[in-house]
């Protein structure tokens, strides 16, 4: 089950934040092929957002064909954005943890570390696609 976070502050809308945080658990493998999304009144009662938020979020999550309605029942997962190795990803997970962990002790914000990891995937990405060989590490 996913546990959703709004914030308020971002300038996203709140049905982007919810599409967005679904496809993050997907690509992660969080949510399954099967697993059943919270139902719009969980999230309504979670979070205090209005129903229609919710309903327009997973209208969205159904038309990129990553979820289906089934009436009585739910909406449920019916493809998954994992990649393959992404199970095995615990190691990279722990490190990024620690690192982020560090970036905080050492005063930096979300938005300085947030900056950190742009720049550091947009030189790995173009370095990548400029050598021919996207998709594979340099």
């Amino acid at each position: 089950m996913i546990d959703f976070r709004i914030d308020r502050r971002s300038g996203i809308p709140t049905y982007v934040q919810l599409v967005v945080q679904v496809k993050q658990a997907l690509r992660l493998g969080d949510l399954q092929v099967g697993d059943r999304l919270p139902t719009a009144k969980d999230v309504v009662g979670a979070l205090a957002i209005n129903p229609n938020t919710v309903l327009k979020a997973y209208k969205e999550l159904e038309r990129d064909g990553l979820v289906t309605p089934r009436p009585g029942l739910g909406t449920f997962v019916t493809k998954s954005l994992a990649k393959p190795g992404m199970a095995e990803s615990t190691a990279l997970r722990t490190e990024l943890s620690r690192w982020v962990s560090d970036a905080v002790a050492a005063g930096l914000e979300r938005t300085d570390i947030e900056a950190l990891v742009d720049m550091e995937l947009e030189r790995e990405f173009t370095e990548t696609e400029s050598s021919g060989e996207e998709g594979e590490a340099p």
